[in-house]
């Protein structure tokens, strides 16, 4: 039985997704759930391109040779998903597929840092016993983000990369973030001088931005040092979520050189970041942080217009139409229905506000705006969309 404030309970309750044996470690994105998802990815994606980012995508399948040269054939198959006689595997992570994708475009040293991003599936073979909601899935998606750029350029992006992290776990109701240094694990590519560049770069990096960290001695990925970001929620439960590595090793393997117009070629540094990793996992993170009582600029539904009285439909079209021309998530709720069962299931449905419309609203040029809190007020109907635009609007990319 599940507790009232579990994810894949709110899951149900609010009709975001539900998971089923037949696709056990996948989910069914309902419509509002898919406007969640959709509402997160945005977010991060206003980010990465307020940071200069390049959107790309790679494909699902590779044959064993790429996954050879990233390594993940030796180091990490066992989670991953093989098909086709054991030839081809379903990507794990974007990383080889980007290192493709830069081999092909071949910037110029002056013009790194070069910084791409992806918001795809990724696949791995989770046994069945680890599988846990939206927590611990087989498909999922992840935001992932790769910088190629100098030595002297880590500093800069992992602070810029720290900043825009901490702006958007502020904005989601967690300001307790901590920070583990994860050094090189037994299992790994590259020899020990290759290491120590990469640990002192990260080290000297994250020391400039003013980090204080704790250490985790082996648990780095194969190819390079990493930084987590982990997340207290309000039951003190600790969430890793945030990473960024410093990878020596991937641009040899994939060959990646890139002429300096002085006859020289050199190989870039590649950070490998993500600001929440699965989007699924952070969602059910937040779900239960918040009991699915998400910020205005996240809920998948913004405001219900609901009508008051059959005289009141015709005000709240009026109503709706403003909002969705101005970019919000509504929904009119016009069933013949008391007032008070409207804002009971709007309530239940965990929406921030509902917009009460009837003929003596429409007679006044008004509508009453009503907060999840109870909190009700009258507002003009030609300045309603402007008011709820304020109310929902999404953080700033770096929190200016």
């Amino acid at each position: 039985m599940l507790h009232d404030d579990d994810h894949r309970a709110l899951g149900h309750r609010l009709g975001l997704f539900h998971l089923q044996e037949e696709a056990a470690g996948s989910v069914f994105w309902h419509p509002r759930g898919l406007q969640l998802l959709r509402a997160l990815e945005d977010q991060l994606r206003r980010i990465v391109r307020h940071q200069g980012y390049r959107e790309v995508r790679s494909p699902q399948v590779f044959s064993q040779p790429v996954w050879e040269r990233s390594g993940h054939w030796s180091v990490f198959r066992e989670g991953m998903l093989v098909v086709e006689g054991e030839s081809r595997a379903l990507k794990p992570v974007s990383c080889p597929g980007h290192m493709e994708l830069v081999r092909r475009l071949r910037p110029r040293w002056a013009e790194l840092p070069l910084r791409i991003a992806e918001f795809g599936l990724v696949h791995r073979d989770e046994p069945s016993g680890a599988l846990h909601g939206l927590f611990r899935l087989r498909q999922f998606s992840q935001d992932d983000g790769h910088v190629f750029c100098r030595e002297d350029q880590v500093g800069a992006e992992l602070a810029r990369f720290v900043r825009s992290l901490r702006a958007l776990y502020g904005a989601l109701g967690f300001e307790d973030v901590q920070v583990a240094f994860s050094g090189r694990p037994a299992r790994r590519l590259g020899d020990d001088a290759l290491w120590d560049r990469a640990e002192a770069l990260l080290a000297d990096a994250a020391g400039a931005a003013g980090l204080v960290w704790s250490q985790q001695p082996g648990e780095g990925a194969f190819y390079g040092p990493k930084l987590e970001f982990v997340l207290r929620d309000r039951l003190g439960r600790a969430w890793q979520c945030g990473t960024i590595q410093v990878d020596l090793v991937l641009p040899g393997r994939f060959e990646l050189e890139f002429g300096d117009g002085a006859g020289g070629r050199h190989p870039p540094v590649v950070l490998h970041r993500a600001l929440v990793g699965s989007l699924e996992r952070f969602l059910g993170i937040l779900l239960e942080h918040h009991r699915g009582h998400l910020p205005p600029w996240l809920a998948p539904e913004q405001v219900v217009v609901a009508s008051i009285e059959p005289g009141g439909a015709a005000h709240a079209r009026n109503a709706l139409r403003a909002l969705e021309a101005a970019g919000l998530r509504a929904r009119l709720d016009d069933r013949d229905e008391a007032l008070s069962r409207k804002v009971a299931d709007a309530h239940r449905l965990a929406v921030p506000y509902l917009v009460a419309a009837g003929p003596r609203d429409e007679a006044r040029g008004s509508v009453r705006l009503r907060e999840a809190s109870g909190a009700q007020r009258d507002v003009a109907l030609g300045s309603l969309a402007a008011e709820l635009s304020r109310l929902c609007a999404a953080p700033p990319p770096e929190g200016e």
